[in-house]
């Protein structure tokens, strides 16, 4: 399984869960290396508030600078501080630190309003034959150990095109040979044991 950086300060949980910030990491870890510039013209916003948000998650090493990419010395690059490994939440160590309890249940609220965003947009959205909409639910029986096996063949899935992506220039050429506009894809996936819903008889 892939080795994730573990998050569990209530402090780093709350630099990265303010909306801007959360849509600045997307944007970093499917594009790789960004200036504040181009963060700034892709999302509408400008380039001072991109920036000091930017700071703000360097602040607790969300995102660090790549100086290797700079032109001069006063030109910053920033990058994802994970590089590819990604972050995994650990909640439960968050709401232990001072004011973490709040943080994570900001947290968790925030993130099922996400997934309600995500399920009602795969499914209400008007039909786009230019985009590619996928909904796949799955059930198995499974022991803990096959679940960790099939958890980091996911992960392996996904990270393989993660660094696919930040690889990837702003379009791709298609089969035609042409090129073919490239969006910001998202995928979310949840293993877990089944929760229990209630059933209602049929009348």
């Amino acid at each position: 399984m892939v080795d994730h950086q573990r998050v569990t300060d209530a402090r780093t949980l709350r630099a990265f869960a303010h909306p801007v910030r959360s849509r600045l990491l997307e944007e970093l870890n499917a594009r790789g290396p960004m200036r504040a510039a181009d963060l700034a013209r892709t999302l509408g916003l400008p380039a001072n508030q991109v920036s000091f948000h930017l700071r703000q998650l360097a602040k607790y090493d969300v995102v660090v600078e790549a100086p290797e990419l700079a032109r001069d010395k006063r030109d910053r690059v920033w990058r994802p501080a994970d590089d590819d490994r990604g972050f995994r939440l650990d909640l439960d160590a968050v709401a232990q630190t001072p004011g973490g309890a709040v943080v994570a249940a900001a947290w968790r609220g925030m993130a099922s309003e996400r997934a309600h965003r995500a399920v009602d947009a795969a499914y209400r959205a008007e039909r786009d034959p230019a985009v590619l909409r996928n909904i796949t639910e799955a059930t198995f029986q499974l022991t803990k150990a096959e679940a960790v096996e099939l958890a980091a063949e996911l992960d392996e899935v996904v990270m393989r095109w993660t660094a696919r992506s930040r690889a990837a220039g702003p379009a791709g050429a298609d089969e035609a040979g042409g090129t073919e506009e490239r969006r910001l894809y998202g995928i979310f996936h949840l293993l877990q044991p089944r929760p229990e819903e209630p059933l209602e008889r049929a009348e």
